[in-house]
């Protein structure tokens, strides 16, 4: 996948929501979307954050994003709904969705598991990406043809000791992918995960804090795998769990 070239307008007149925007993976997923054309809506907890990304879109003369700041641990089902009727009045449907925001946890031997952590990081990871997909899959079903992507892990397709409930949430992710991809199966919705692999962000410093980082690929550098599955080279493809690396 690292070999696919992306034409530069893949996604113009797209709009792809991008969800833990404000810094890492997703920062450079919402930037990279709208080099290719993309309208990019900018979701995260920090406003701080989404509005640097934001900047940074208008300055290199992208479409305008849009800013959409939300906690997914806190958020109900209801705050959902009403961002999805927002999109549906500001944009018409939803071309893309990105799940990327995650939340790591502590890592450690089973029986410390804390299960306050382990509730909140099958909040964020599971739960609230199911609920937001269900409010969104209507206008989802309004574009032409509509990409969800799911951000998994090599612990969620082999468990590894220590990794406890990040491990359980990838899992559930990539069961969560394979069930709606198979009920979008023969329609205009597209469902899919991908596995960044080892790469340069904050969250992998926590995991790992004695490796080195500038031994790993930054970002930017496994950026072709999600346009290949946000563009329309890719429309035949669902249900697949890819790597980025």
């Amino acid at each position: 996948m690292l070999e696919y070239q992306a034409r530069k307008d893949l996604l113009k007149n797209k709009t792809i929501l991008v969800t833990g925007a404000g810094d890492g993976i997703g920062r450079v997923a919402a930037l990279t979307f709208a080099q290719h054309g993309a309208t990019v809506i900018l979701l995260g907890k920090t406003v701080k954050k989404l509005e640097s990304v934001y900047d940074e879109i208008v300055a290199q003369n992208g479409p305008t994003p849009a800013i959409v700041p939300l906690d997914l641990k806190g958020a109900t089902e209801q705050n959902y709904i009403d961002m999805a009727e927002t999109i549906a009045e500001q944009f018409g449907a939803l071309d893309g969705l990105l799940h990327n925001a995650s939340l790591l946890g502590a890592l450690g031997p089973f029986e410390h598991i804390d299960v306050k952590s382990l509730e909140d990081i099958l909040k964020i990871n599971v739960t609230a990406q199911a609920v937001m997909t269900k409010a969104l899959l209507p206008i989802m079903r309004k574009a032409d043809n509509a990409s969800i992507i799911f951000t998994s892990s090599g612990v969620g397709r082999k468990g590894r000791a220590y990794w406890g409930p990040y491990a359980f949430s990838k899992f559930a992710t990539e069961g969560m992918m394979q069930v709606l991809a198979d009920e979008c199966d023969q329609t205009s919705v597209r469902v899919n995960s991908i596995n960044p692999g080892a790469t340069r962000t904050e969250m992998r410093a926590k995991a790992y804090p004695a490796e080195d980082p500038t031994t790993l690929k930054t970002p930017e550098q496994i950026m072709a795998s999600y346009l290949y599955l946000m563009g329309e080279d890719s429309l035949e493809v669902n249900g697949q769990a890819l790597n980025a690396q």
